[in-house]
């Protein structure tokens, strides 16, 4: 195949998958994984999609479920600002739920010697904290979808309405002020909304990436929050629509 031709085949699977990594594309033309990444770097340069550690992805489309291997290396700086924030929050004693999002994976990371009852639908979340002596740690079951590496679906569902939680740690594809709380899987999102009903406070964590946009289904309405982490400073007509709810917002810098 011609490097036009291969190039041109790249663009509709990164548009229909929404992320796509190296090493696969590689094996799929029968390449090498350095033609793969020179190839990446000629797409990005028109605007086509943005690399990253291993790979590359699209951020537009409501159905923009990108693989979490390569969402751990997207805008680390303000994943591990908001989890170092969401500390504070967190006491010996209490028992939390992780969703299955890359910020909850930070929080994870940075748990260290709290005392604390984790559930969580996360593998990757499950393969940190089962190293850490100090967490009761609570896996919740399902089928699991590789994309997000978490457990989703009926059995899920059915599986995390038997535990209650003092507080809740949900992310989400995106934050609109007409649309809501919105999400690129709908099974990932009934997860994070039942989460929220089973939590004493329910913290929203989510980069300044997701403002002003929509996903494909939704997860709630801002009066399910009780707080939101953000890693950067946010409009003032932000900080008018959430103190309209009487949502606590914690900016990180």
């Amino acid at each position: 195949m011609i490097p036009m031709a291969r190039r041109n085949r790249i663009k509709e699977i990164i548009n229909e998958k929404k992320s796509v990594t190296v090493s696969e594309l590689a094996k799929t033309f029968k390449v090498t994984e350095e033609t793969i990444r020179k190839d990446l770097q000629l797409l990005e340069e028109e605007g086509i999609l943005t690399r990253t550690y291993g790979g590359a992805y699209i951020s537009y489309g409501v159905e923009n479920d990108v693989d979490i291997n390569l969402r751990e290396h997207i805008y680390v700086e303000g994943k591990e600002k908001i989890a170092k924030t969401c500390l504070k929050y967190i006491n010996s004693g209490d028992s939390i739920f992780l969703d299955g999002s890359t910020t909850s994976l930070h929080i994870a990371s940075n748990l260290n010697d709290k005392r604390i009852t984790v559930t969580t639908n996360s593998i990757k979340i499950m393969d940190i904290l089962s190293k850490n002596p100090n967490v009761k740690l609570i896996v919740i079951g399902g089928r699991i979808e590789h994309p997000s590496l978490s457990a989703l679906g009926r059995n899920a569902e059915s599986n995390i309405r038997n535990y209650f939680f003092d507080t809740a740690f949900i992310s989400c594809r995106a934050l609109s002020m007409i649309n809501g709380i919105t999400d690129s899987n709908e099974q990932q999102a009934e997860i994070r909304k039942i989460a929220m009903e089973h939590s004493n406070h329910t913290y929203l964590v989510a980069d300044y990436t997701k403002f002003d946009r929509t996903a494909f289904t939704k997860i709630c309405n801002f009066d399910k929050i009780n707080s939101l982490v953000v890693d950067k400073s946010i409009s003032p007509e932000w900080h008018n629509f959430l103190e309209s709810y009487n949502i606590n917002l914690i900016e990180c810098e």
